[in-house]
């Protein structure tokens, strides 16, 4: 089982989650979602794509925009496609764009 981390910018965030949902390694054959995918406003440092996005945090001292970090669980067969559909729905032609980080999850407990 893997998490795949992605912060992407606040105006890619929506067509992320669509493109994610409509993709079958999210809801796979039967349709039921078997991913918890969460979605979080952070405080970032990804390159802006305008001006308005620029923001000076005065606990941080410096330039953040506010981003969005998603993270969801996933077996380790649809991690490539979920990746895929994440870095198509998130691009935006800019340099740095954002991240995308898979990492190995050691056990994971269903709370019934």
């Amino acid at each position: 089982m893997k998490e795949i981390k992605a912060y992407v910018h606040a105006n890619r965030v929506a067509a992320v989650i669509q493109a994610l949902k409509e993709s079958e390694a999210f809801g796979g054959d039967d349709g039921a979602c078997r991913h918890n995918l969460t979605a979080y406003v952070v405080k970032g440092s990804l390159l802006a794509l305008d001006s308005s996005e620029r923001h000076y945090s005065m606990v941080l001292g410096e330039e953040v925009i506010n981003e969005y970090k998603l993270e969801m669980l996933c077996e380790d067969a649809h991690v490539d496609a979920l990746v895929a559909v994440i870095r198509q729905a998130a691009h935006t032609g800019s340099r740095q764009a954002g991240w995308i980080y898979v990492v190995d999850i050691a056990s994971a407990v269903r709370i019934d």
